[in-house]
């Protein structure tokens, strides 16, 4: 993207919020950002917090823009891609982040060789740590995926991937946030139950989660190799791994996966 293109926001929901941090701390003009949002109170924080243009409608953002970002529910994307397939035209790049809606689905409301990126990002993108899974439609060619990879790099790490493989990429980034939020408040509970404070077994839950993290991706270790460095024989770590083991931890976290991306194929009619 230069910074003489446009792009547009069709919901001005949180992952558009995201997008549009993302792109002002990249040097992009506020003056070249749009979105168009029926919330009133959404219009006013976005105004508010970014300057940024407010369409009157999608009409009028997708005439005025070269690069249009689908950032509304998945329920309602066939009404406004009819509203808005009248005004588009084939110099325009359509980048989608609706879950389990394809590439093919998208292109069919417009005439031409509509030119659709997929993204599937995932809501840390708000503190600039997303995980987003990137692939092309039909026509779009390696240029479009080029300029779409750079926009998502603005918000955390970027992964090409076949079409195929954008269900399981939703299953686990993209859904995978709840997870992980759920583990660090069960950690804390755990600490409470033992004796901590509240306040206290949240901060050492979140910062144990952080900082695993982080071993993972700056040493390039394989997690197992990782884990067996803090277990040490007959020790407290190895102890608490075999109750996670006897408990399913592993199963259950590889089928939460397996049923996000089945709901994705169902959102997406396939």
């Amino acid at each position: 993207m230069t910074n003489t293109q446009k792009i547009g926001f069709i919901g001005g929901g949180n992952m558009a919020e995201a997008m549009i941090k993302g792109l002002l701390a990249g040097s992009v003009p506020a003056d070249k950002i749009m979105a168009s949002e029926p919330s009133d109170l959404r219009r006013t924080h976005l105004v508010d917090a970014f300057g940024i243009h407010l369409a009157e409608n999608n009409l009028e953002l997708m005439e005025q823009c070269d690069i249009i970002v689908l950032s509304i529910k998945p329920q309602i994307a066939d009404e406004v891609l009819e509203e808005v397939a009248s005004v588009y035209r084939n110099d325009k790049l359509i980048i989608s982040i609706l879950a389990g809606v394809t590439t093919g689905a998208i292109e069919k409301f417009f005439q031409g060789s509509p030119r659709v990126v997929r993204v599937m990002p995932n809501t840390p993108a708000l503190v600039g740590e997303a995980a987003s899974a990137v692939c092309r439609g039909h026509y779009a060619g390696q240029e479009d995926l080029a300029t779409v990879k750079q926009l998502f790099e603005l918000v955390g790490i970027v992964q090409l991937i076949d079409e195929r493989q954008m269900d399981a990429a939703t299953g686990l980034s993209g859904s995978g946030p709840a997870y992980i939020y759920t583990v660090i408040e069960a950690l804390a509970d755990g600490g409470v139950r033992e004796g901590l404070r509240r306040d206290v077994a949240h901060a050492l839950a979140v910062q144990t989660v952080v900082g695993a993290a982080l071993m993972v991706r700056e040493t390039g270790e394989h997690p197992a190799i990782l884990r067996d460095q803090v277990c040490s024989p007959g020790g407290t770590a190895i102890t608490g791994v075999s109750t996670l083991e006897k408990n399913g931890l592993r199963t259950t976290l590889m089928e939460a996966v397996s049923a996000s991306a089945a709901r994705s194929r169902e959102l997406g009619g396939s």
